[in-house]
């Protein structure tokens, strides 16, 4: 953020106006981790198997998960505190442990299936021994959160947001149908077979994520250490304004960023895998060896380079936010922007996250097995989440004169629904 004009707090301040890669922040990477690899393999999954008509459910999404991603920012930027913070301060003891354990564990398998997916995808562009890629991404993405200041490492995941244009890059060199292709975003398709529906949940609870919340409130509490002439609103309400305007603009662009590059995968794979009856992709890897004798080597490039970028930044991302959840519940010392010898405890769950995510790429466990039921744990976590969300949100112990108004209550509402309905789905879908 720009500095203010004036360093007297007490004095009438005025903001300088502050440049937009300033205002970009929690919103911008935590719309860009949303498109893991494990994301992509299921908006390839989607394109390939069904064509354009899944992709509506990108525009249904879009204001939900900027309402829900919003709110959490907010619930940071008023407390100072994280999501689970603020969770055990209202709620008993054993709320925060009953949500934030299965979170962690849900990441844990999350971040595997990415790293295991990286070292494929490294693979396929240098060949060699992908579990020795496996292994050197993990060690490189724990030693960018320990070894790095706060404001360079992310500076680092706004730099590594970038890798989400390969996938715009691909529309590029390939022949789209662009009448389906509005038809299938404009009008929301209903099929009566039980895999296309399994395939809007998963789309659902890869969108809408209990991770992506917990990080983003993090964030902003973390971002407040680091700028010394901002505080928590609820100490300071004169910097409301300008702080929810920012926060604002940051989650409608990270999130519209997030929708953007998941419409490019699934408009890619339809029109190449899918119109080639190459229906059965089971990882992101995959996808991007398909595409190669449709669309050429360069499109496979981009495609799998794609995947390494992205990775890169979302395993940091759930390692984080699964230990910023785990340790504000317990009431540890959390927080990037600490000292690993301020914040031991923090700092051991991100390093342990991430080498038991490792360490599942060296079992027989199959990795898109291990994410269906990370995906399950997800979607049973999600709803309590943001029921709880809602809660804080509206609560005025907690968020004084700073409760959501009335359009952020009535989209965060409807998100809970549609989780909820997306939960029933899935439920419905595995039994059935």
């Amino acid at each position: 953020m720009s500095d203010y004009r004036m360093d007297d707090r007490s004095a009438v301040v005025e903001p300088s106006k502050p440049r937009l890669l300033e205002i970009l922040g929690p919103g911008l990477v935590t719309g860009a981790s949303d498109d893991d690899p494990s994301g992509i393999a299921t908006y390839s999954q989607a394109g390939a198997q069904f064509g354009y008509i899944a992709s509506w459910t990108l525009i249904f999404t879009y204001p939900l998960m900027v309402a829900v991603q919003m709110i959490s920012a907010r619930i940071g930027r008023t407390t100072g505190r994280g999501l689970a913070g603020s969770m055990v301060r209202c709620y008993p003891r054993w709320v925060g442990v009953s949500i934030t354990v299965p979170l962690l564990v849900a990441n844990v398998i999350n971040l595997g299936a990415d790293l295991g997916a990286m070292g494929d995808a490294a693979h396929l562009l240098l060949n060699g021994n992908a579990l020795i890629y496996v292994a050197a991404f993990g060690v490189i993405c724990v030693l960018l959160q320990v070894l790095l200041k706060y404001k360079r490492y992310v500076a680092v995941l706004k730099w590594l947001s970038l890798a989400l244009l390969s996938y715009i890059a691909t529309l590029f060199v390939v022949h789209v149908d662009w009448l389906n292709f509005t038809r299938g975003l404009l009008l929301p398709t209903f099929k009566g077979d039980p895999n296309y529906w399994s395939m809007i949940v998963a789309i659902f609870g890869t969108t809408i994520s209990p991770y992506l919340f917990f990080w983003q409130a993090s964030e902003e509490a973390e971002d407040l250490k680091e700028k010394p002439r901002e505080e928590r609103l609820v100490k300071h309400p004169q910097e409301a304004k300008r702080a929810n305007m920012r926060i604002t603009l940051d989650t409608l662009i990270g999130m519209a960023a997030s929708n953007i590059v998941a419409l490019a995968i699934i408009t890619t794979t339809a029109a190449t895998l899918n119109s080639a009856g190459a229906t059965n992709i089971e990882s992101s890897v995959d996808a991007a060896k398909a595409i190669e004798p449709l669309a050429g080597s360069f499109a496979k490039i981009i495609f799998a380079t794609g995947i390494i970028g992205t990775g890169l930044l979302a395993v940091p991302v759930l390692a984080g936010s699964g230990a910023y959840a785990v340790g504000e519940a317990a009431r540890w010392k959390v927080g990037l922007s600490r000292e690993p010898s301020e914040a031991k405890a923090f700092y051991a769950t991100v390093g342990l996250a991430t080498a038991v995510g490792m360490l599942l790429n060296f079992t027989p466990i199959a990795p898109m097995k291990a994410l269906f039921w990370s995906a399950v744990i997800n979607g049973i976590v999600a709803v309590p989440v943001m029921v709880i969300l809602m809660l804080i949100a509206t609560n005025r112990k907690v968020m004084k004169q700073f409760v959501i108004g009335a359009w952020l209550k009535v989209f965060g509402w409807l998100s809970c629904v549609a989780m909820f309905a997306a939960v029933i789905g899935m439920a419905v879908t595995a039994f059935f």
